[in-house]
């Protein structure tokens, strides 16, 4: 949650929007939950096709949601939601697959950068980038904002990004998680790469990106 007061509660609504009736509340911390889908409804690859104007134009965003042991749910603003960065336990750790989990962090951070352009948390601000970023790399931004867009490695997007995968040849190499992302802006393709490790500055030392890679020049 976010952005939710430690003595307040987030309303939970019959439908997406402030018209329909709230019937739950989530706790201000509440973790866990699971997103069954939101609207309005678009993909990666859907949201970085539409212009500036057609993105502007999006009503606020809702998502239902429930808890993990399914005895709440309903519909909330998309803006008080983020991604739960609850550390994992040891033996949480050595179920989760490395690479598969660092596939879907960057997946993640992308979904977290669509739901800001429509009113939520941005990932790159440094409340929040600890969610996605090694502690390094939050400092940086604390300190030095990116002037150039991270993930698409220009200031300016009319294009396409592709689904993460793990680098072809070297995957994971003591300890370091490759995963690249195809990014086609104003026709010209590249490919974005992602180094993770995991980040012993945080709680349980989760895995998190501490370089990004682009023609010409790192984001770290």
């Amino acid at each position: 949650m976010h952005g939710v007061a430690s003595n307040d509660r987030l309303n939970a609504r019959m439908g997406p929007g402030t018209d329909y009736a709230v019937i739950e509340r989530f706790a201000h911390n509440a973790r866990g939950l699971q997103m069954v889908t939101c609207v309005p409804f678009y993909t990666m690859a859907h949201f970085s096709a539409m212009t500036d104007a057609e993105v502007a134009s999006l009503p606020p965003r809702w998502c239902l949601m429930r808890s993990a042991d399914l005895s709440v749910a309903g519909w909330v603003s998309a803006r008080y939601l983020v991604e739960d960065s609850a550390p994992s336990t040891p033996s949480q750790e050595a179920e989760i697959d490395p690479v598969s989990y660092a596939i879907d962090l960057v997946y993640a951070l992308y979904e977290a950068a669509d739901l800001a352009q429509v009113g939520g948390p941005n990932p790159l601000d440094p409340s929040q980038a600890a969610h996605y970023f090694h502690s390094g790399v939050v400092e940086n931004i604390r300190r030095n904002p990116p002037q150039v867009d991270p993930l698409i490695g220009a200031q300016d997007f009319s294009g396409h990004i592709g689904a993460p995968f793990p680098d072809p040849q070297q995957p994971m190499l003591r300890g370091m998680i490759t995963i690249n992302v195809i990014i086609t802006n104003f026709g010209r393709a590249h490919t974005a790469v992602f180094r993770l490790r995991a980040d012993p500055g945080q709680p349980g030392a989760p895995i998190r990106i501490f370089r990004i890679e682009h023609d010409g020049w790192a984001f770290e």
